[in-house]
């Protein structure tokens, strides 16, 4: 399921804010339902307001709340302003630059700092102060100036901008032929049996929690996802996991890891916000409660990131230190697996 947020010019009175395409194992559900699934933040009365309104379009047609969406629907939802993404303003936002040339800039994005404007967050992300750093971003195909990738808003690390049009084909390319590189850093619940291993099968959104991605091993919904991890460093009820991303789909360490049983240390959306590993002591509740306000996040850093530069040819790679948050957190669970050892010894 593919969201385009492009604004639509062929009503001057309408811009298109969402428009999905039904998969063909959709089974027969209220487009008010539908739409709810996939539109973040949405509430069913706003849905139906909208449609009520006549801003809900299956196949080009109006329809109602009721309308029941089948196999292969494109149903769209266009509204009298334009989406708010798309109306960017340049904000003077600090950027931590690792690298910039005229064709490509590399940045180490923050863990707090979305991305690019849209559900909610319309101001401060990374995009508002691109525009600002650089004049005339190009902008992909859903109008966001300069980006061929993303990472999530709580997950820290190195991202590449492109900064002209070429730069943009070039890069999107790579990242579709899946030729760059990416290694990330994650602090896991649980011990890993395995030093290495692959975690493979399609992740498309959760049928059961909209906000949530899943794992669809048959196939049956999603794309297909591959992510390599090799062991770092275990920590009695923790691991610290290498992961090498072989696709790029939202949410891929965070949803893959949960599936194997191995969710991300504090990642709330995914239910790694409580003990799922450990002893039922109070004291050791309360060093994970102070480890979780240590990093108040999911702890996942994107610390490398390799590509080719798209006018020279040459593969640049680029690392980025742990942050302190996370280095934090480790410093905790080191301390307290040095403890364990001793008291089991």
């Amino acid at each position: 399921m593919q969201e385009d947020t492009t604004p639509d010019f062929e009503n001057d009175d309408l811009y298109e804010h969402h428009r999905f395409v039904a998969t063909d194992g959709q089974v027969p559900l209220r487009v008010d339902k539908f739409l709810m699934n996939f539109i973040e933040n949405a509430t069913r009365n706003k849905i139906q307001q909208a449609a009520k309104a006549g801003n809900v379009l299956v196949n080009d047609v109006v329809v109602k709340p009721n309308y029941k969406v089948k196999p292969k629907d494109v149903v769209r939802v266009v509204l009298a302003y334009p989406p708010h993404e798309n109306l960017l303003v340049a904000e003077d936002i600090p950027i931590d630059i690792v690298y910039e040339d005229d064709e490509v800039i590399v940045v180490n994005k923050p863990a707090g700092m979305v991305v690019h404007p849209g559900h909610g967050n319309y101001s401060g992300t990374l995009v508002n102060g691109l525009i600002h750093h650089i004049e005339n971003l190009p902008k992909n195909s859903n109008e966001r100036p300069g980006l061929v990738h993303r990472i999530d808003k709580d997950t820290s690390g190195l991202l590449v901008v492109a900064k002209t049009e070429y730069a943009m084909a070039h890069l999107s390319k790579q990242f579709f032929d899946r030729t760059t590189e990416r290694l990330y850093y994650a602090l896991v619940w649980g011990n890993i049996e395995e030093d290495e291993g692959t975690i493979e099968g399609n992740i498309g959104r959760s049928l059961k929690n909209r906000l949530q991605m899943d794992v669809f091993p048959d196939g049956e919904h999603g794309k297909h996802a591959v992510t390599h991890y090799k062991v770092i460093e275990r920590l009695t009820y923790v691991t610290l996991v290498q992961c090498k991303l072989e696709t790029g789909r939202t949410h891929q360490i965070r949803a893959h890891f949960k599936h194997i049983g191995h969710t991300l240390f504090n990642d709330e959306r995914y239910g790694g916000n409580i003990i799922l590993k450990g002893t039922t002591f109070t004291k050791y509740k309360q060093f994970v409660d102070n480890c979780f306000k240590v990093l108040p996040r999911q702890a996942l850093h994107a610390k490398t990131l390799g590509f080719t530069h798209p006018t020279t040819g040459e593969f640049l790679q680029f690392n980025s230190e742990i942050p302190e948050d996370i280095e934090a957190c480790l410093a905790k669970w080191r301390t307290y697996s040095e403890h364990s050892k001793l008291e089991e010894g």
